[in-house]
């Protein structure tokens, strides 16, 4: 038998897994901001430039092969010339634990390593030795016979059972079980759970006290015997505060949700961490907790942070050719009077045409302001008013609206808000109903389920929102309830999900008087480029039989659409949108407007840029024979 010390066993699973990555650059626009010529430099500066011919034997096929070529230093990188005849020999040096651990954590533990770098193992040259160029260099890896679990055993287990929200699966459940493959990680991944369960049950320093690991060469078995160390048990402690300019540091551990005497949760302390992160006023943080547990069992903590400047900005742009050219900007202070206050400032200019015509443009400001953790560390009161002015082809609107209410976060998957709301409008409508004055004041309520795995580019996840707002008209004394519903899905196939299938369906319904007492920015419309593609923004709505289109009060639309990821920056799409607007019932789907094109995208790590071209599938007059649309991140 040969006994593989802790030592050894955790040196060869880290250099099978610590594969460097490489440096990325960021280009937006054209503009390089970092990367690239770094890169460029960087390689320019190698001392000696030394090639050499690779012969790489693994005598396997498959995942093992696969396993240890990926693993190799000098396989992934034989295009590259190494840093002289020193760097040469510390890549296949360092290759010698990195296919070991390769071996190990596909279970072959008997297996034998060679690197000869010009018939001489390259473990036995020192740095200055005399090499040709290019190098020759052979790796031979003969893995040998692979190894199952034999006698497993676990001393001081956690105890159970346990309240649901404390349940660790066992690590039974990822193979840690006689007879079984005796993957190296699955090791790994048993300790962190044995360890985990204990400090669920409130043990914060439980850790792994031994581990001794024997594999048996004659029958091919791994024995592996496990120690825990649960520590002691603690309660939440004092609470300090480092790092802090702005912030009130009483406001930051009250937002935490940590009270002292509760009982240690390290769920707790991770829901303390996304809480301080949602306040967007770090640069960085870190929760530490002291090295011991002390004699009265309540274990302090320390909450690190340095804060981000107090104020940003932005400017953005979206262009369609059928739509205009729209720039946008903010502005936005993170933390007004020390415990995170939010003021956020909004301008919009859109509807910019060629030749220009500034009647024609549409204007936006409105301003945010956020009040985070005022009844629990997850509910945020929220106030916002604005002042508008929209040219759009059935009418031109100036409104000044505003709203405060409640937004709780009930999960991370789940939110809600509520709260009160008014708006007052003027609508210059010629062609339709006249020019009218709308006043609305009443409720809205809002609720959101969101597991995608990105906001930007979704590969997996649903997202489904709903809307209801009860409104009062005072200038006609209607009584008016709005109300829409979302929902979005996505599911990513091949490798790394480079194939995505995404799916969107709309609908939305008023109940009330009669469209004309209806104020118009409240009826639905459809079309555009975050609705049916390929025609015009609110193009989509009632023909009200002389061939004007004015809202409805019912809307359905949807989107499906494939998207392909060609490598690390490029990718395609090809969609198919559809959408109906109805006046006094709910439209069936042989009534859609459809929409279809493809698209381009160039991904950034601000997200996709994206440009569609579209065309309407079932074309009326006035149509747009095509439409182009670009901005950032996918279209949903």
């Amino acid at each position: 038998m040969t006994r593989h010390t802790p030592q050894k066993w955790m040196a060869a699973l880290l250099a099978a897994s610590a594969l460097a990555a490489p440096a990325q650059g960021f280009e937006l626009f054209g503009i390089q901001f970092f990367g690239s010529e770094a890169e460029e430099a960087a390689e320019a500066v190698i001392a000696d430039p030394r090639t050499y011919t690779l012969t790489f034997e693994t005598g396997a096929e498959g995942e093992l092969d696969g396993a240890l070529r990926g693993a190799s230093n000098l396989w992934g990188d034989r295009d590259a010339p190494a840093s002289g005849v020193p760097g040469l020999l510390a890549k296949a040096r360092g290759d010698y634990a990195r296919l070991t651990g390769a071996l190990y954590n596909l279970g072959y533990y008997g297996g034998a390593v060679s690197i000869l770098v010009n018939g001489r193992e390259a473990a036995s040259l020192s740095p200055d030795a005399s090499l040709p160029e290019p190098a020759t260099i052979v790796v031979t890896v003969n893995p040998g016979p692979q190894f199952v679990f034999g006698r497993l055993a676990v001393a001081n287990r956690a105890p159970g059972p346990v309240a649901p929200e404390d349940m660790v699966d066992a690590p039974e459940e990822i193979g840690f079980v006689s007879g079984q493959v005796a993957r190296a990680t699955i090791v790994a991944q048993a300790e962190q759970r044995l360890v985990q369960a204990w400090r669920q049950l409130g043990y914060p320093k439980a850790e792994i006290a031994s581990r001794n690991v024997v594999a048996d060469h004659r029958t091919t078995a791994l024995d592996v015997t496990i120690t825990v160390d649960p520590g002691a048990h603690a309660a939440i402690g004092p609470i300090g505060v480092e790092g802090t300019q702005n912030m009130s540091p009483a406001f930051i551990v009250r937002q935490t949700g940590l009270v002292a005497g509760a009982e240690y949760d390290p769920d707790d302390i991770e829901l303390a961490r996304e809480r301080l992160t949602r306040l967007g006023v770090f640069r960085s943080l870190r929760i530490e907790a002291a090295d011991a547990v002390p004699a009265n069992g309540l274990l302090p903590y320390q909450i690190i942070v340095q804060e981000q400047a107090l104020r940003r900005y932005g400017i953005g742009a979206t262009l369609a050719t059928i739509d205009g050219l729209g720039v946008e900007g903010y502005w936005l202070h993170r933390n007004l009077f020390g415990e995170a206050e939010r003021l956020r400032l909004d301008a919009k200019v859109a509807g910019i045409g060629f030749p220009i015509d500034t009647a024609e443009f549409d204007y936006f400001f409105g301003g945010t302001f956020t009040k985070p953790g005022i009844y629990t560390p997850d509910t945020d009161l929220v106030a916002a008013i604005s002042a508008e002015r929209s040219v759009l082809p059935l009418y031109t609107e100036t409104s000044l609206r505003g709203r405060i209410g409640i937004e709780q976060l009930f999960t991370d998957t789940i939110s809600g808000g509520v709260g009160v709301q008014f708006q007052h409008s003027y609508f210059e409508d010629d062609a339709t109903f006249g020019n009218r004055n709308f006043t609305t004041v009443g409720l809205y309520g809002q609720g959101v389920f969101d597991n995608r795995d990105s906001q930007l580019d979704p590969t997996e996840g649903f997202y489904v929102a709903a809307t209801i707002d009860p409104l009062y008209e005072l200038e006609y004394d209607n009584a008016i309830v709005r109300a829409t519903l979302e929902g979005r899905t996505y599911f990513g196939f091949g490798e790394d999900d480079n194939f995505v299938l995404a799916a969107r369906v709309r609908g939305g319904a008023i109940a009330g008087p009669s469209l004309s007492e209806i104020p118009p920015d409240l009826l639905f419309f459809a079309g555009g480029g975050g609705s049916v593609r390929g025609y015009g923004y609110r193009s989509i709505g009632v023909d009200d039989g002389t061939g004007t289109v004015t809202g409805g009060r019912y809307v359905l639309e949807g989107s499906l659409e494939g998207r392909v990821r060609f490598n690390d920056q490029f990718g395609a799409v090809a969609f198919v949108d559809g959408g109906y607007v109805a006046a006094d019932r709910f439209p069936g789907l042989d009534e859609l407007s459809l929409g279809a094109g493809i698209g381009l995208r160039y991904y950034t790590a601000l997200g996709p840029l994206r440009l569609d071209a579209a065309i309407p599938l079932n074309k009326r007059p006035g149509d747009p024979d095509y439409a182009l649309y670009v901005g950032i991140g996918q279209s949903f």
